[in-house]
């Protein structure tokens, strides 16, 4: 698929996104699709795209008046669309959850086989995560 075509499929992921239509934006996934989330949260690492489908449903459901997300500029080469965007919406805690990110989307036959999500993690342990962090990893 062209960047253009990509960048597209972006363009409805986000829409998908912001309506809280967790199959929606699902079914823009890859069947080896994945997500990599940056940092050190309980939210961080990568999940596969069935993971994806049930933490997305989880996440949708502590906004309960839903999460908007914005794009605020986009770049597309080859099979990678790079997106800036930010996002709003209340948290059942009564916390406000606004968040600036960068997302990497990488395509497979038109579809996205990873996207690399990086955003201030430390909103995402206050509000998402309720203060929690992950145990400590000795070596």
């Amino acid at each position: 698929m062209s960047a253009e075509q990509n960048k597209q499929i972006v363009i409805d992921f986000f829409d998908q996104m912001s309506n809280g239509n967790v199959k929606g934006f699902m079914d823009f996934y890859h069947e080896e699709g994945a997500v990599w989330t940056s940092g050190n949260t309980l939210m961080s690492g990568t999940q596969k795209k069935a993971a994806i489908l049930e933490f997305a449903g989880e996440i949708y459901k502590s906004f309960p008046q839903g999460i908007k997300f914005k794009m605020t500029s986009m770049t597309a080469e080859d099979d990678r669309v790079a997106v800036e965007a930010e996002s709003d919406g209340l948290h059942v805690s009564g916390l406000r959850y606004q968040n600036l990110y960068h997302f990497l989307f990488i395509f497979k036959e038109g579809k996205v086989l990873l996207l690399k999500e990086y955003m201030d993690t430390e909103k995402v342990t206050d509000v998402l995560c309720g203060g929690h962090r992950p145990p400590n990893e000795i070596s």
